[in-house]
């Protein structure tokens, strides 16, 4: 059976949202090598507990009534709002992904946007001077303060940065949080 493809969230094994494992998943009672290790919101708790494929064909949000990310995260505010059917596949049908504070997931052009992962300064640099100003615009620090900000970045530590494209013109955005 192929790995599922999330159209949201395209290697959610390399953001660390799903590993290797021979956990038994709770919804189709089956070791699939994988398991999900993002954020469940439901009444019980499934903490690596469910498999990617559950995931991608809806039923461990039909079986065990879970969602893997907010619903109220998914754009609004700052973002544009989404349509429903954008809000409930990435909230039913996409593996999350765990934030410092509580995620958000940001959207573009009428969509959500494709989550990359976290990152760093390096990580930052990396991606070029265009990721590195959708940050200092989250943060809206300006000279020193932003290089003070921007030095401390770190991947697996506090603050971190959350990066996005839109699937529909390129563009980057993401944000930025910390302990």
């Amino acid at each position: 059976m192929s790995f599922p493809i999330f159209k949201y969230h395209p290697d959610p094994i390399a953001t660390g949202s799903i590993v290797k494992s021979s956990n038994i998943c709770e919804c189709c009672d089956k070791d699939r090598g994988y398991i999900y290790t993002g954020p469940v919101y439901a009444r019980d708790q499934y903490a690596e507990s469910i498999c990617p494929w559950c995931i991608a064909d809806g039923s461990a949000h039909q079986k065990l009534d879970v969602v893997f990310t907010d619903i109220q995260a998914i754009g609004g505010g700052t973002w544009k709002s989404v349509p429903d059917g954008v809000i409930a596949e990435v909230a039913r049908r996409t593996p999350g992904f765990m934030s410092r504070q509580q995620e958000q997931w940001w959207t573009h052009c009428g969509d959500a946007g494709q989550f990359l992962g976290r990152a760093g300064k390096q990580e930052l640099i990396a991606l070029g001077t265009q990721a590195i100003k959708v940050i200092q615009d989250s943060i809206q620090l300006e000279d020193s303060d932003w290089e003070s900000f921007f030095n401390g970045l770190d991947k697996d530590g506090s603050p971190t940065a959350y990066f996005f494209r839109c699937q529909k013109c390129g563009t980057m955005g993401g944000y930025q949080d910390c302990d």
